[in-house]
């Protein structure tokens, strides 16, 4: 069991001179997730290298059983350091690809051709995609094989406008990753702001936000086990 996780290499939160990145626990959860059930790993970026961590997922109040377990293992932090460049990686090499959020990847990976491209290979080949929070951004140009967005008509989740609105970014992003999952024809639908809330479309995984990176993590599982 093979699988890919693609974090951001964006640190910079648009004009506001504050940075940006991934977010820990979306990263965390799910490596352990996987981790724990013997897959093995290939952490990838578009630049390759230690990807940005967004500062406000390391704040005491941000942390969580997987964040903790994180900071003390130091094989995790190493993989997480020599993440290997996103061109360098075949689709055909790997079981399933998840994608951790934090705002950056609204900046880069949304628009990145080299995750466009890895995107509609691994979904033509019916292999599980899964992305968490602001990561279901990076599906933005994704086509379906027929040629349409790959979103239009299936069922996804990710941060929504309140929850953008509650840490005061909704005009700095890019985009807000609910109104463009609608317009792009996805049926859009959310839990309560902050709480788990997955949704599974055959083989594409979107979680809402941080807490749903474990349980997205696990519906991947499940998916690589039928």
């Amino acid at each position: 069991m093979k699988i890919l996780v693609v974090l951001t290499s964006h640190d910079q939160l648009g004009n506001t001179g504050h940075k940006t990145g991934f977010w820990l626990e979306e990263f965390a959860a799910p490596y352990y997730v996987f981790k724990d059930a013997g897959a093995t790993l290939t952490l990838a970026s578009p630049l390759g290298g230690q990807p940005p961590l967004d500062p406000k997922s390391d704040d005491p109040s941000a942390q969580t059983e997987a964040t903790k377990r994180f900071k003390q293992d130091a094989a995790a932090q190493q993989a997480l350091a020599a993440t290997v460049r996103l061109d360098t990686v075949a689709a055909a090499d790997y079981d399933a690809v998840f994608y951790p959020g934090g705002h950056g990847p609204l900046w880069d990976l949304a628009e990145d051709p080299t995750s466009i491209a890895l995107l509609e290979t691994m979904y033509a080949a019916g292999k599980p995609v899964a992305a968490v929070c602001h990561a279901p951004g990076v599906l933005r140009h994704v086509k379906a094989p027929s040629g349409e967005l790959l979103v239009k008509g299936k069922s996804v989740a990710g941060f929504t406008n309140t929850e953008e609105e509650a840490v005061q970014l909704t005009n700095v992003v890019p985009f807000l990753v609910e109104d463009m999952l609608k317009e792009s024809g996805g049926l859009y639908s959310k839990g309560a702001d902050w709480q788990p809330y997955v949704v599974t479309a055959g083989h594409l995984i979107t979680g809402q936000n941080p807490a749903s990176s474990e349980p997205a993590a696990e519906e991947l599982l499940k998916l690589l086990k039928k």
